[in-house]
């Protein structure tokens, strides 16, 4: 399973990531962080495709980590060979 993985103490709520994702799978949480902002939370077990473009949007270093699952790949036929 793809999923993101959201550092939420590194998060300033921008929303920049939530805007960004195309299949809907980040959310902006109702927690706040320790620095008092409502950081973004991974919501789409299932439709994550693990495109990464919420890591290239965010301003904060850090922040978000893309996981891919590699068995999904394998199965799918689309990786790439390198």
């Amino acid at each position: 399973m793809n999923y993101v993985r959201i550092t939420a103490d590194q998060c300033k709520g921008c929303r920049v990531c939530v805007q960004t994702c195309p299949n809907h799978c980040l959310a902006i949480g109702s927690d706040f962080n320790s620095l008092g902002y409502q950081s973004a939370v991974f919501i789409g077990e299932d439709r994550c495709a693990a495109c990464g473009l919420c890591f290239y949007v965010c301003p904060e270093p850090g922040a978000i980590t893309v996981f891919k699952d590699e068995q999904s790949q394998e199965k799918t036929g689309t990786g790439e060979d390198l």
